[in-house]
């Protein structure tokens, strides 16, 4: 018989236990071993089954467990311990108010607290409890909201909350993916509904084409110390349609793509603004978008400031001056780009009444070389709605400064700006708690909260390796247990199943690959040469086994037909106990995938990679990276963390460059790895230390040298703690300066700031460079000689206080090399020449001496820019006029 109503009970807890509420609903349990154990202890059967989610332990419970659970003094007492570490955790001042408050902005803690940070992202990975994310993007934003409680910046989250969140995997019989998309229950989660006063739930709407209303209710996850906003479309208040926008992540066409994009980003501002007003808790005074999903936020933003008297300009700097732009992808078809004619009639029909519809659309046009003027390029318009913008590598950063230069016409691609921040990971989600237990025990609680692994020198090999070895036999479990009921769904019987029993070993050396399945990233590329694959997996006495996950967008028929080649292969009796193919990779089987993993293999095409923390993740643990150097790795490879996969030319043809690194990677697995991980490396090798370096006692020391150098000297770098720590100097901290200042006495400055941008642009058309002449370097000019260099240019109606003029030097290219010309200027300096004489008429002489500070080829020219204190870079706003 079916329901015919539906509704939740919620449990209600003895209150010698209550507080198993409050530690079940705060996600820090995710990240916190104590409260983790304690759930686990509180029944450990269901604990398992029920996929370690506190919320639905409690639910399972009857009256009688709860009342058996009330009355054991050892429960009482731990849960007790653990409410209260939850509410020091809260409430204590960490590393924002103590160091860094304090210290570097001198309010001291007295002072004013800063407002808050609003971080906006589609997607949030902090726990499989809450499978609210795809991929990287997401879990890097799980991991920013967890180190940011942890060092107790204050950070409020802005996201959606999907009915069936990203799509569970499983495998066909003939190995093709196939999605599935369970309904959650919002209830049954770890969240809470923002409620009205009188018990209503917390509305914010938008309003749609042909009269219809875009209506979400909020609910809060309370990631440690810092709030996360998800809207949900799925209220009574919309129609069928409406209700359904936020269904599915990345999910829908063009049309619901982009209603999720205004959700995130304009109702996502108008539900910070419910949150502040329901809580007493003060608007942002920094606005971060982690991709350009959520750029629309900075048009609501704009619509709440014209509506209080502002104009386009002066609303738009405001707006600009505290906004963080992060891009994450250097591949162009990774970008949001949708019909300008689509985002015109979302705006046509008042999302934002008071913003002219053309400058929403001018935010986002591809009005430059090679743009497509039909589209509305959705990291185009964070670019020009962030006065600060990041990549997540050095490299990404200097590929997205060449990939948007257009942006910036007459500037090189070095001068874009778009810095770089380079991605970390939060160490206590991601070290495997028996490695951060003995480490504690080691080396103690302060050491390793703080990356500070330097003594995991003095851990002796044997004890080393037999932690490897515990972490490799649980991965091993692990993977059993998961290729069974993936064959189950794939319709093998138990019968035929026994074989799974003894796939892979733990003395064999583990190489895992898991990952979205882009074509870019190559999961395939093992592959390339089967037969050779087939004996490194079979070598009788040193072989290699090989763990492989990942998910394939569902829309992408090529990444869905590499998962098939991938699977088909480990499906093959000769192999299948070496090798195999995961289904449905998420959190909780990354968690044991990374740490039990002694190589972590990488092998994107360069440079399409961004960061890729995962390997980051494995290095934590002691396992070492295989990598094309490429994201992080190209960084942070060193020679002894791991090995670098040679790149052949970007010239060569995808083919040849996938059978040149193909090669390259299989010569390495043979070659250095193997030889190395077994302890049977020669005097002839690499790194090898006198006459023989083979192992006599069945531990292979040279590698355990490697993973300890990795622990070592990574840990700091590849912290969460770290990254979080550089936003806040860096991006955070000169955001909220900037908007403070254009937004005093009732926006004086912005106002001032915009007539200043106005003015110079429209003036900007009559500036010329019309002379350049030097003095002071004779025929045969020598390193220290100085150059007298006098500039003759036309300013029109701007005044010398509005431009700077410079004079850029440095080494001259003699022929084209890559995107430099002929008689490009490269490792440039830059001098700044001084008004010295006014010509008349707007013309201005501009003096300067600079120093020939190098040999051989040695250049120079001319340029004019803008010159204002509150704009961020000299390219800010894509205004240069150039000698010659």
């Amino acid at each position: 018989m079916k329901a015919i109503r539906r509704f939740t009970v919620r449990t209600r807890l003895p209150e010698s236990i209550a507080g198993l509420s409050r530690l079940a609903t705060n996600l820090r349990w995710s990240w916190h071993p104590v409260t983790r154990d304690l759930f686990r202890d509180l029944d450990p059967q269901a604990w398992s089954e029920l996929n370690q989610d506190p919320v639905a332990l409690l639910g399972s419970f009857d009256r009688r467990r709860l009342t058996e659970l009330a009355v054991d003094e050892s429960i009482v007492a731990r849960v007790q311990e653990a409410t209260a570490d939850l509410d020091r955790y809260l409430s204590e001042d960490r590393w924002f108010q103590q160091d860094y408050w304090g210290s570097e902005t001198g309010a001291g803690r007295s002072g004013t607290a800063p407002r808050p940070i609003a971080y906006f992202s589609p997607e949030f990975g902090i726990t499989a409890v809450l499978p609210q994310y795809s991929g990287g993007l997401g879990i890097l934003a799980g991991d920013h909201l967890k180190s940011a409680s942890d060092l107790g910046v204050p950070i409020v989250g802005v996201g959606l909350l999907y009915q069936s969140g990203y799509f569970k995997q499983s495998l066909s019989r003939d190995a093709w993916q196939v999605e599935t998309y369970p309904v959650l229950d919002p209830d049954n989660l770890p969240l809470t509904l923002l409620k009205e006063p009188d018990g209503s739930a917390a509305l914010v709407a938008l309003p749609l084409p042909a009269g219809r209303t875009l209506h979400a209710q909020v609910w809060r996850a309370d990631v440690g110390r810092v709030p996360l906003l998800l809207l949900d479309s799925n209220v009574p208040a919309n129609d069928d349609t409406a209700r359904s926008i936020t269904d599915r992540l990345y999910g829908g066409e063009g049309d619901q793509r982009l209603q999720q994009e205004l959700l995130l980003g304009m109702g996502g501002v108008k539900a910070l603004r419910l949150y502040a007003r329901l809580t007493g808790t003060e608007a942002p005074s920094v606005y971060h978008t982690n991709e350009g999903h959520a750029g629309f936020q900075g048009i609501e933003r704009i619509e709440e400031l014209m509506s209080e008297g502002l104009d386009w300009e002066a609303a738009l700097s405001s707006v600009r001056a505290s906004t963080v732009f992060t891009t994450h992808t250097p591949v162009p078809a990774g970008i949001d780009r949708f019909d300008r004619a689509l985002v015109e009639q979302f705006f046509r029909a008042g999302l934002a009444p008071g913003v002219p519809v053309e400058n929403v659309l001018a935010l986002g046009a591809e009005d430059y070389r090679d743009g497509d003027p039909s589209v509305h390029n959705m990291a185009v318009m964070g670019l020009r709605l962030g006065q600060r913008a990041n990549g997540v590598a050095k490299l990404h950063g200097a590929v997205s400064r060449q990939m948007f230069k257009g942006l910036w016409p007459g500037f090189d691609a070095d001068e874009v700006p778009i810095g770089s921040i380079t991605n970390g990971v939060h160490a206590p989600t991601w070290v495997s708690d028996t490695v951060s237990a003995r480490a504690i025990e080691l080396f103690g609680v302060s050491a390793v909260a703080g990356h500070d692994w330097q003594r995991v020198f003095e851990v002796p090999d044997e004890e080393l390796w037999e932690m490897r070895r515990t972490l490799r036999r649980a991965l091993i479990a692990d993977v059993r247990s998961r290729l069974r009921s993936s064959w189950r769904k794939r319709g093998a019987s138990e019968a035929e199943l026994a074989w799974t029993d003894s796939v892979l070993d733990e003395d064999v050396m583990t190489i895992g690959f898991a990952r979205r399945v882009p074509t870019y990233k190559r999961l395939t590329l093992m592959l390339r040469d089967p037969e050779r694959l087939k004996r490194l997996l079979t070598d009788p006495d040193h072989p290699v086994q090989l763990v492989v996950a990942g998910k394939s967008h569902p829309a992408d028929e090529q990444g869905k037909l590499m998962i098939q080649q991938m699977v088909r292969f480990t499906d093959d009796p000769e192999v299948r106990h070496r090798i195999v193919f995961l289904p449905n990779y998420d959190i909780q089987m990354a968690s044991t995938l990374m740490p039990g993993c002694d190589v972590w293999l990488n092998n994107p095409l360069r440079p399409l990679e961004a960061c890729g923390t995962s390997g980051m993740k494995v290095a934590m643990n002691g396992g070492l990276n295989l990598s094309v150097l490429d994201g992080w790795w190209d960084e942070m490879y060193d020679g002894e963390n791991g090995w670098a996969i040679p790149t052949a030319s970007s010239a060569a043809s995808s083919e040849e460059r996938d059978d040149v690194e193909a090669a390259a990677l299989y010569d390495l697995l043979e070659s250095q790895l193997v030889p190395r991980f077994y302890g049977a490396e020669r005097s002839d090798q690499a790194g090898a230390a006198g006459p023989s370096a083979a192992s006599t006692d069945g531990i292979p020391h040279q590698w355990l040298a490697m993973v300890k150098h990795t622990m070592a000297t990574l840990g700091p770098a590849m912290s969460a703690d770290r990254m979080v720590q550089d936003y806040v100097r860096q991006l955070y901290r000169p955001a909220a300066e900037a908007g403070r200042v254009l937004d005093a006495d009732d926006y004086a400055r912005a106002r001032e700031f915009a007539a200043w941008k106005t003015a110079v642009r429209a003036g900007f058309d009559s500036v010329a460079v019309e002379h350049v002449d030097s003095l002071g370097v004779s025929e045969e000019p020598q390193v220290g000689d100085e150059l007298q260099v006098s500039a003759y240019v036309t300013l029109g109606a701007l005044s010398p206080a509005d431009v700077c003029v410079q004079a850029v030097y440095g080494k001259v290219t003699t022929k084209p090399t890559g995107p430099l010309e002929e008689d490009g200027l490269v490792d440039t300096a830059i001098l700044e020449l001084s008004p010295a004489q006014d010509l008349g008429g707007g013309r201005w002489q501009f003096t300067g001496s600079l120093v020939i500070d190098r040999s051989g080829a040695f250049g120079y020219s001319v340029r004019v820019v803008p010159r204002h204190e509150l704009l961020a870079s000299t390219a800010e706003m894509a205004l240069v006029v150039n000698a010659g």
